[in-house]
This record gives structure tokens, sequence and C-alpha cells, in this order.
């Protein structure tokens, strides 16, 4: 009963509501005025510049901005014109006329590269690129460094309990009596140099040692006590070369305050020498030297040394 009674109330209202106007037709008009003013987009489709995707074409170099410091070397160029470019990559020889390879990636248009080899020319050359893939080269530019190093000691990668002048020229020891390791700011692996080192002040019966070392030689001892350092090791009277802790090659003579020692690498020939006051000091003192090594100087309590560098070889050299 009560079913019957629920359909015939729902199928009168749906009776009613068809039969209703106000309720058979939509209050709201389906439609609506819309004006769109295309003129500003159909403008600026106008102004639009479309360009074919391509690889790039060479970038051009810029010889005035281009130079070479010390052994350090700067290129720099412009964008090629009308070409799209995401990146460019810069390519240097090895000074020695072999291969290029590459030495930068990047969005920049000038970079600087550091470490290069003394007295050498490098060629240089850039490319750009895009998504597409990667354009021709430049011209090649030739850039000369230095043909005799200029440094000074590197604080950050030599031993502590050191002082340094100013200049980062001079380097004593504080008051302790153990060997600290001061490392020039260059290594070489290439070609023959010589600097010196002045004696400043020599008031103790110590014993400074002078040569070369690997960058990662320890520096809370004398130099030429472990595997990466090779030194002479010299008091007033006399001086040893040392190397791993094995010493030979006694020569007499020795240092004074204004005393001046020099080393003499010659990696043309893998070997390495000393001289004191400007004379040959000993024989050839170690052989068979590959890879890059860094002046370095081991000092302790009453010893400072001035390094001299960009200096000419002994008139000895042939």
């Amino acid at each position: 009963q009560v079913g019957t009674m629920l359909i015939s109330r729902v199928a009168n209202e749906d009776m009613i509501w068809y039969q209703d106007p106000n309720l058979a037709c939509p209050r709201v008009s389906p439609y609506c005025d819309l004006t769109l003013d295309h003129k500003p987009l159909a403008r600026a489709i106008e102004q639009l510049n479309f360009i074919q995707m391509k690889p790039p074409n060479a970038p051009i170099i810029i010889p005035e901005e281009c130079s070479a410091e010390n052994n350090s070397v700067t290129v720099a160029w412009q964008p090629p014109p009308t070409s799209y470019v995401e990146g460019y990559v810069l390519e240097l020889d090895d000074g020695n006329g072999g291969e290029f390879r590459e030495v930068y990636c990047g969005k920049e248009t000038i970079c600087t590269v550091d470490g290069m080899h003394f007295n050498s020319t490098y060629n240089a050359r850039v490319k750009a690129f895009n998504n597409t893939g990667e354009g021709e080269y430049s011209e090649i530019i030739g850039l000369q460094t230095a043909e005799v190093a200029w440094f000074t000691f590197d604080p950050c990668i030599s031993g502590t309990e050191l002082r340094f002048s100013e200049d980062n020229c001079s380097v004593s020891a504080c008051d302790g009596y153990e060997h600290r390791v001061a490392l020039g700011s260059v290594g070489f692996s290439r070609g023959v140099h010589y600097w010196e080192f002045t004696i400043d002040r020599y008031n103790t019966d110590t014993d400074p040692s002078f040569g070369i070392a690997r960058i990662d030689v320890t520096k809370d001892q004398m130099l030429g006590k472990d595997e990466k350092g090779w030194g002479m090791y010299i008091d007033r009277q006399r001086s040893w070369f040392v190397h791993a802790k094995v010493h030979g090659q006694r020569c007499e003579g020795g240092i004074q305050q204004g005393s001046t020692v020099g080393v003499l690498l010659d990696l043309n020939r893998h070997q390495v020498s000393f001289y004191v006051n400007e004379e040959p000091h000993g024989p050839i003192a170690f052989h068979n030297l590959y890879g890059v090594f860094y002046p370095a100087v081991s000092v302790n309590r009453g010893v400072t040394v001035t390094l001299h560098t960009a200096l000419d070889l002994p008139s000895d050299i042939e």
C-alpha cells in the first residue's frame, strides 16, 4: 500500500513539473555576448622571428682580449651571429703540437686556464653547440706562456707553524725545533727551471733543506724524509742529499747569513742539482724524476729564507 501511494505521488509531481512553464524553461539564457580582440595577438605573431634549428656557426675569437700571463692563458670569443647557442666547448693542445683536449664546457664566452707549462705555445679553438648538435670550430689562436717561471710560496699547500711575508716570498718557522715544509705556488712537469733562496737569518746550528716535492709531501718533518720529497740539507760546514730517509753524497761547504742556495730542476733530463753562492754544489743529486714537482724548502726556528724566481739558468748549463 505504501509503495503504491509513493509511486502515485512521484508520477503526479513529475506531471506538474513539466506542465509549469517556469520550471520547464531555464532561467538563464544559454547564450552570451563575447567579443574577442585578436589584434594584439596578431601583432605579436607578426613580430616573431623564426629561425631554422641547426648546429650553430663557428664562434669568433677576440684576439685583443686573449692573453697569456706567467703559466695561465685566457681565451675570449663572441657568439656566432644568427645562431642559437646553448653552450661552448674550449679546447687546447698540449703546448707541444699534440692533440687538442677539452678544457672548458659552459655558457661563458671567456675562460682562463691555469697550470700550463712555461715557455710553451698553446693553440686554442672553440666551438658552439645546441640541442641539434655541435658547430664548426673557430679559427685557432696561439698563446705563448712566460719563458721563465715566476712564483711565490703558497701558504695554502704548505705546512703549519710557518710565517710568510706579505708577498709570500719569504718564510720562517715559528719557535719549534721541528722542520716545516713550504711549497711553491706552481708545479713543474716539463722544461728546465732554476730558482734561488737567500738565507736572511741563520742564527742557530740547524740545517734547512732545499729541493723539490710532490704536493702531498709530509709537511711536518725535514724535506727528503719521505718518498715525496727530494732535498739537500746543509749547515755551516757541509751538506747531504736526502730522499726517502736515505742520506748520501756528503759535500763540504756550508751556508751562513747572506748565502744563496740554488735549485736547478731539469725535467728534460729528469734530474735535479744544487748551487751554493752561485757555484755548483756536488754532483747531480737525483735522477729519474717524472711527474709534477713543486719547489720546496723546510725550515725550523732561527732560519728565514727568501725565494727568488724568474731567473736565468746558471752559466755552466749547456
